[in-house]
């Protein structure tokens, strides 16, 4: 039996477990010269270092803040190719349509994605998949979307699965419904249905399916027949929408029980008002907002009118180039308005809720062991600190990190 008590604790802190609901999530547990004992990968008591119990291993961590390690519910970190010629010539005031007609844009994407090999995948993957568990990540949705072709889309989501053994983090792949094909785009939607979603459930790539429902993407009716095809081969659903354009998908995702809907920088009362009355996840990503400029989603209305909101990176070549789960913890606070309680009950508890997952982002017996040790003895300098990263170990599962990762 693994044991190890972790004593020098500043402050622990932490959400309660589960998904946490409008002034719920600024409810925090802080425990001051706190210990925490591990025993096989999960917590088995945490509280006053005085009330400790004797432990086969001790680990001190010099009187630093512990936090629970923070969960990235959306990123794109698969893709090859760049976008660096997009972002200079945006910064230069040149439209998207036009740099769509010149060939960029995401279809560039696609089109480099596609031409790569697994092995490449996985070589261009592994580096971004670190930078954000050294930010703090220790769980990261993967996301495929960049091939539009199905051998594309299934080499995305294989690589996913030849990552996880290499990194110790946790992954979590979704097949994405990215954009139609310029052209026989109801034939496409009857093909995903019909042949991808049923291949990616057949082979386990995938835990859940996500569409990107928006007037340039995917349409009501054509999502919700993703989605019932996702249901029918037992993958969990979630949804793209609000990014530009409110054309109904927040609505849908609150109506079919999505696990998630992303983005809602278009969302409005009526999208904040349904989701404050769904089980739905409101996920928001400011990262977008300080790459695009676009208006951050409406994460305060949304905890005051008592939803439930996660945060993650959205990391991507073309609209979030972060590679920082904590950087992004603390735009949440600055740009989406949450209190830096709120942030943190985004990015851990409820960030894990968006995926499913019940058995982390809380420091309470029972869950997983996945935690940080900041550099700081005071915990909100996780939410404050820009620039440089204030989380000085990582933990999942009760093994640091570094140590663990090969």
């Amino acid at each position: 039996m693994a044991e190890t008590l972790f004593t020098g604790i500043s402050q622990l802190v932490t959400p309660a477990p589960g998904p946490q609901r409008g002034p719920a999530m600024r409810e925090l547990t802080v425990v001051p010269d706190a210990a925490l004992l591990v025993r096989d990968g999960l917590v088995s008591w945490v509280g006053p270092r005085r009330d400790a119990p004797a432990a086969a291993h001790l680990h001190d961590f010099g009187s630093v803040a512990v936090v629970p390690g923070l969960t990235d519910p959306h990123t794109h970190a698969v893709w090859a190719g760049d976008r660096l010629a997009d972002f200079e010539a945006r910064v230069e005031g040149v439209p998207y349509e036009t740099i769509l007609a010149r060939g960029g844009g995401i279809r560039s994407t696609m089109r480099a994605t596609a031409a790569a090999d697994e092995a490449e995948l996985v070589q261009l993957a592994l580096p971004r998949l670190r930078a954000l568990a050294v930010s703090g990540a220790t769980t990261i949705e993967v996301k495929s979307g960049y091939g539009l072709d199905f051998g594309a889309e299934i080499r995305m989501l294989r690589a996913v699965r030849a990552l996880q053994p290499i990194i110790s983090v946790t992954l979590v792949a979704t097949l994405l419904i990215h954009v139609p094909p310029q052209t026989g785009r109801t034939d496409y939607v009857q093909s995903v249905c019909g042949e991808l979603i049923p291949q990616v459930a057949r082979e386990g790539l995938a835990e859940a399916v996500d569409v990107f429902c928006e007037r340039e993407a995917f349409g009501v009716d054509e999502t919700r027949a993703i989605l019932a095809a996702a249901r029918q081969h037992g993958l969990a659903v979630k949804l793209h929408a609000d990014q530009f354009h409110a054309v109904g998908g927040t609505e849908l995702a609150c109506e079919v029980g999505a696990l998630s809907v992303d983005h809602l920088e278009a969302s409005g009362e009526a999208q904040v008002a349904a989701l404050a009355s769904s089980s739905t996840i409101a996920t928001v990503l400011p990262g977008v907002t300080l790459h695009l400029g676009l208006p951050a989603a409406p994460a305060r209305k949304l905890v005051d009118a008592g939803a439930c909101v996660a945060v993650g990176t959205d990391l991507n070549p073309g609209s979030s180039p972060l590679f920082s789960a904590g950087l992004a913890l603390a735009l949440a606070v600055r740009l989406c308005g949450l209190t830096p309680a709120e942030a943190l009950t985004a990015a851990t508890a409820n960030a894990a809720a968006a995926l499913g997952l019940n058995d982390r982002g809380a420091l309470v017996p029972g869950q997983r062991a996945d935690f940080l040790a900041l550099h700081s003895a005071d915990w909100r300098d996780l939410a404050y600190a820009l620039g440089a990263n204030p989380v000085r170990d990582v933990w999942v599962g009760g093994q640091h990190f570094k140590e663990h990762s090969r």
